[in-house]
C-alpha cells in the first residue's frame, strides 16, 4: 500500500474515532443531564420514633424528582413481617400515606416494633432500575389512656374568682396535662408533694359569662387522651355599673399621652383616641400581663401553701372594686365600656407600697393604661400586680421579702389621680383580690385543699 493510501486510511480512522467519541460524549451528556436519568434517591418523611395507639393513622410522605414507581411499607415485630401498604404502579412525584393499623391476631399485643419503608423512583439511572431509598421508624405501641384523677378540689368557683385543685396524672409516655375552663382558658399544672401529683389554682375569668365545665386533660405521645370533669358549685358575678364622664381635657392630657408613650399612632379625634386607648391598648396590656406571668411563673414542686393573707395599702381607702363594669360617656354619649380588674386604693400622694408576701419581680416597666407596673411571682401560679406606681425601689429579677418597700403610688397610665391599682393574677388572669384578702377564704379554698390532698397521697 502506498504512503498516500495509508495516510487516507489513517485519516478515515481518525474521523471515525472522533465520531465515536462525539457519540459517546453525547450519550454521556444526555445521561448526565437528562431528567430521565436523575440520580437523587426519593425522600421519605416520617417520624423516627412513632408512638402508636392503633387508632390514628401514621403519616408518611414520599417525594421524588421523577415519578415514584413503587413503594412498600412493612410492619416488623422481631422476625414477623406484615405488609401495611404496597404499590407497584407508577404514580406522581409525591405520595401522602396514612397507614392504618394492621389486624393483629387475638391476644397478640406488641410493644416496641418498627416500620420499614422502601421506595423506588422511575428514573432510568442504575441501568434503568431507578433510585432506591429506605428507612426504618421505631414504633412504640401504646393503647392505654393516661391516669387522670382528681384528689381534692375547692367546693365553689365564683365568676371572677379562684379555686384550687390537686390531681394525679401518670403515664409512661406522658406528653401534656392541664386544666381547661370551658375549653377557652387553660391552666398549667404545678408538681405537688410527690411524683405524679400536681396542683393548680384556676380562675373563672370575669369576661366569660357562661360556665360550662372544668376538665383535667391528660394526653400521651400516642395521642391517648383522658378527660376528667372537676366538679364545682358555681356562682355568677353581680355586676356593679359605673358611669364615668370623660372630658376632652382628660383625653388630650392622659389618653393621648398614654397612646404615644405606648408607641401607638395617636388619632386627632377625641373619641377615637379614647376608645383606642381604653379598648385596643387595654387588650394588649392584659395580654402582656398574661404572657409575662405564664412565661416567668415559678413551676418548681410545692407542698405547703405558706403565703400570708394579702393586705390593703397602708392607710388606703378603697375607691373601686374588682368586677365593676365601667361605662364611659363623652358629651352625654356612651362611647365605650370595660371591666375594672383590680382594687383601687388611695392614700396620700406617693404613698409607700409594701409587699405582703415574698416573691420575684418578673415585670417592672411602663404598661400602657396601667402605667408604671410591678408584677411579683409568689409561686403556685399566683402573682400580684401594682399599677400606676412611681419611684420603683426594685429591679427586674429581684427577690423581695414580705414587708419590703417596692414603690410609691402615683398617677402614671390612664388614671384620674394618684392611687394604687392592686391586682391578683392566677396564671396571668386578674381575679377578685377580695378572696385573697380574706384569711378564712384562703384557709377553706387553698390551704385545706392542699392539706387534705397530702393526707390522701401519703395514705396510698
Amino acid at each position: 500500500m502506498s504512503f498516500t493510501s495509508r495516510q487516507k486510511s489513517n485519516n478515515v480512522a481518525k474521523v471515525v474515532l472522533i465520531l465515536v467519541l462525539i457519540i459517546i460524549a453525547g450519550i454521556g451528556g444526555f445521561i448526565g443531564f437528562s431528567p430521565m436519568f436523575e440520580k437523587n434517591a426519593p425522600k421519605i418523611t416520617v417520624e423516627k420514633n412513632i408512638y402508636w395507639n392503633l387508632k390514628n393513622p401514621i403519616d408518611i410522605v414520599i417525594e421524588d424528582e421523577s415519578n415514584i414507581k413503587s413503594y412498600t411499607v412493612t410492619f416488623i415485630d422481631g422476625n414477623k413481617r406484615m405488609p401495611l401498604a404496597v404499590n407497584e404502579t407508577k404514580i406522581g412525584n409525591q405520595v401522602q400515606l396514612s397507614i392504618v393499623p394492621p389486624k393483629f391476631p387475638r391476644r397478640y399485643t406488641p410493644s416496641t416494633t418498627s416500620i420499614e419503608i422502601k421506595v423506588t423512583d422511575d428514573s432510568k439511572w442504575n441501568f434503568f432500575a431507578g433510585n432506591e431509598a429506605s428507612t426504618t421508624a421505631n414504633v412504640i405501641i401504646d393503647t392505654i389512656n393516661p391516669t387522670a384523677n382528681v384528689i381534692a378540689n375547692s367546693y365553689m368557683l365564683k365568676q371572677g374568682g379562684s379555686a384550687t385543685l390537686v390531681v394525679e396524672v401518670k403515664d409512661d409516655n406522658l406528653k401534656d396535662a392541664y386544666v381547661s375552663f370551658n375549653n377557652q382558658e387553660f391552666f398549667e399544672l404545678i408538681p405537688f408533694h410527690k411524683e405524679n401529683y400536681y396542683m393548680a389554682i384556676i380562675a373563672w375569668p370575669i369576661n366569660i359569662d357562661e360556665f360550662k365545665r372544668v376538665d383535667l386533660v391528660a394526653s400521651d405521645m400516642a395521642n391517648n387522651v383522658s378527660v376528667t370533669k372537676i366538679p364545682y358549685y358555681i356562682k355568677s358575678h353581680k355586676t356593679k355599673i359605673d358611669k364615668i364622664n370623660v372630658s376632652s381635657k382628660f383625653i388630650n392630657n392622659v389618653s393621648k399621652a398614654v397612646l404615644q408613650k405606648s408607641g401607638y399612632q395617636v388619632p386627632s379625634d377625641d373619641v377615637e383616641a379614647f376608645v383606642l386607648s381604653n379598648k385596643d391598648l387595654r387588650k394588649d396590656n392584659v395580654e402582656t400581663i398574661k404572657n409575662v406571668v405564664r412565661q416567668y411563673m415559678n413551676k418548681d414542686q410545692v407542698s405547703t401553701f405558706g403565703l400570708k393573707t394579702f393586705k390593703q395599702l397602708r392607710n388606703g381607702k378603697t375607691f373601686a372594686l374588682y368586677g365593676e363594669r365601667r361605662h364611659y360617656f363623652y358629651d352625654n354619649n356612651k362611647i365605650d365600656e370595660a371591666w375594672h380588674l383590680g382594687i383601687d386604693w388611695a392614700s396620700i400622694k406617693k404613698a409607700k407600697i409594701y409587699t405582703t408576701n415574698a416573691g420575684k419581680v418578673i415585670f417592672n416597666d411602663y404598661l400602657g393604661i396601667y402605667g408604671n407596673t410591678i408584677i411579683l411571682d409568689h409561686k403556685f401560679g399566683l402573682a400580684t400586680l401594682y399599677g400606676h406606681t412611681t419611684n420603683s425601689h426594685v429591679m427586674l429579677d429581684d427577690y423581695v421579702n414580705d414587708n419590703d418597700l417596692i414603690a410609691n403610688t402615683g398617677s402614671t397610665g390612664a388614671v384620674f389621680g394618684d392611687h394604687l391599682h392592686f391586682g391578683v393574677l392566677v396564671q396571668g388572669i386578674e381575679v377578685n383580690p377580695l378572696e385573697w384578702l380574706d384569711s378564712n377564704w384562703i384557709k377553706l379554698n387553698v390551704k385545706n385543699i392542699l392539706n387534705n390532698a397530702k393526707k390522701v397521697i401519703d395514705s396510698k
